[in-house]
């Protein structure tokens, strides 16, 4: 895979030490970032606010907001899913909201979110799991990788916690493994294509 191809879409999953990774991949994408990034961070059932968002907007120069019902996916904007909610991609490329039973335990859960997206994006998505203490992502890495997107997880020897990393390594299904520094330099290169 080349980084020269260029995707429509990026999804990114993560939990325990999500916040710093984000911020570390997110924060010097431009604020006309070129295609959204949409990202499920594992968070407490009883987090209602937006912390989070608040948080990365003020580390980003591009939009980050929470992802709402029936919303356009538009360019340039980090949409995170909302406390409590699964995420879902529609064929309109708008958002659904799902307050269904949790997936591995997860409620939004990365599974949920990557396997609409792949079935939307196909070939032009990238779907990146980063650092967590579970196995949600597994299946959405090998969604994504069936429909031919482009598939990275953070490199397990840095990730605060390796879990959820390799077992999306185990899947087969990962195009690379990388660094964060490594995936940042990967994501401001799509700027410009």
């Amino acid at each position: 895979m080349k980084d020269s191809v260029r995707y429509n879409a990026i999804v990114i999953g993560t939990s325990a030490g999500g916040l710093r990774a984000l911020a570390t991949l997110l924060e010097e994408l431009p604020e006309n970032y070129r295609m959204p990034v949409i990202v499920v961070q594992h968070r407490l059932g009883n987090d209602r606010g937006k912390l989070l968002e608040e948080v990365l907007q003020q580390k980003c120069k591009i939009m980050v907001r929470q992802a709402d019902e029936k919303e356009n996916i538009m360019n340039a904007c980090v949409y995170v899913a909302p406390p409590d909610y699964h995420l879902l991609v529609g064929d309109d490329r708008t958002f659904s909201l799902s307050a269904d039973e949790k997936v591995n335990y997860a409620r939004p859960s990365i599974d949920v979110l990557f396997e609409t997206a792949a079935e939307v994006y196909r070939d032009k998505l990238v779907g990146i799991i980063l650092t967590g203490a579970n196995v949600d992502g597994q299946y959405g890495i090998e969604m994504v990788k069936r429909y031919r997107g482009l598939t990275i997880a953070h490199d397990p020897e840095e990730a605060e916690y390796p879990e959820m990393p390799k077992a999306a390594i185990a899947s087969g299904s990962v195009d690379r493994i990388l660094s964060l520094n490594e995936i940042k330099k990967f994501l401001l290169g799509q700027a410009t294509l």
